[in-house]
């Protein structure tokens, strides 16, 4: 079984602000995956409803998640996600299944 955490934050944007959710989101990829404890930072968006996106990311341990939420990438996303979206974003977080 893996100790790695999985979590998966869900966004819904603002009526006009899709593409500027879109265009942050993506913004985050390259400084969280040089990260150490990051494992893995893919944004996606529902084709169905272009304001909705999730984030699926996976880290190694909580103190890499955590230690990723003091860093200014993200502090500058969290500022810019109050502007522009619907409501507050959810986060989950996911470990596996004991075997």
């Amino acid at each position: 079984m893996s100790n790695t955490l999985v979590i998966v934050a869900g966004f819904r944007a603002r009526p006009g602000q899709e593409e500027r959710l879109r265009q942050e989101l993506d913004a985050m990829i390259e400084p969280s995956l040089a990260e150490e404890g990051c494992l893995g930072y893919q944004p996606y968006t529902d084709p169905g409803r272009p304001d909705h996106m999730i984030i699926v990311e996976e880290w190694a341990d909580s103190a890499a998640l955590d230690h990723h939420f003091s860093l200014p990438h993200f502090k500058h996303v969290a500022g810019v996600l109050e502007e522009i979206l619907a409501e507050p974003f959810t986060l989950r977080r996911l470990t596996g299944i004991p075997a």
